[in-house]
């Protein structure tokens, strides 16, 4: 497995390898030790999603208090997606950047987000099936949005998919400025503290 940073401190492209032969594929698509290996982080895996969505859907942006935060392991097994993680961490170099990747079935490759970090993702064809993997379960009162359309994060939706399709909680959404003035965006020290 291939595993490069991203140009935002605490985002990585892993990208497994695909055997094929006469009966199929097979794709080792998470492998602990080589993220450990590349990362200097382990990665424990306490739940595991999977989502399916039609063509046009959005999800996201979603984030979680830090602490206890919450790691992403981001892998699509069907269909394709616009994948990408923004940094939501008051205080880092790169706040309110962005690191967008294809996740596709034709190319297996999984997005890995640490702690503090937001997470958002399009789908790009009908019966489009994510996994992810994360350190925490889920906790609704640790969970927030910020908005995936908010102009000041500029994410790069794709333009010709037609009506794009979100959950009323993404739809309302507050923006970045909103979330800052708020409070509720995690710090970038308390997200260095929590994985050092």
């Amino acid at each position: 497995m291939k595993i490069e940073p991203l140009r935002l401190d605490g985002a990585w492209l892993c990208s497994p390898s695909r055997f094929t032969d006469p009966r199929g594929s097979f794709v080792e698509w998470f492998r602990g030790d080589l993220i450990a290996a590349a990362t200097g982080r382990s990665f424990s895996i306490c739940q595991a999603n999977h989502s399916t969505s039609r063509r046009g859907v959005i999800r996201g942006v979603h984030f979680s208090d830090v602490p206890p935060g919450q790691a992403k392991y981001v892998y699509c097994a069907t269909g394709g997606i616009v994948d990408i993680a923004v940094d939501l961490r008051s205080g880092s170099p790169t706040f309110g950047q962005h690191a967008a990747v294809m996740l596709s079935a034709d190319e297996p490759r999984a997005l890995l987000i640490s702690e503090g970090l937001g997470h958002a993702f399009c789908a790009l064809t009908d019966d489009t099936s994510v996994a992810y993997l994360v350190t925490t379960p889920y906790d609704p009162v640790r969970e927030h949005t910020v908005s995936p359309f908010d102009p000041e994060l500029a994410l790069p939706w794709p333009e010709d998919l037609g009506d794009l399709t979100l959950s009323d909680k993404d739809r309302d959404a507050p923006s970045l400025a909103m979330a800052v003035e708020s409070g509720v965006l995690p710090t970038y020290e308390s997200c260095r503290r929590l994985v050092d």
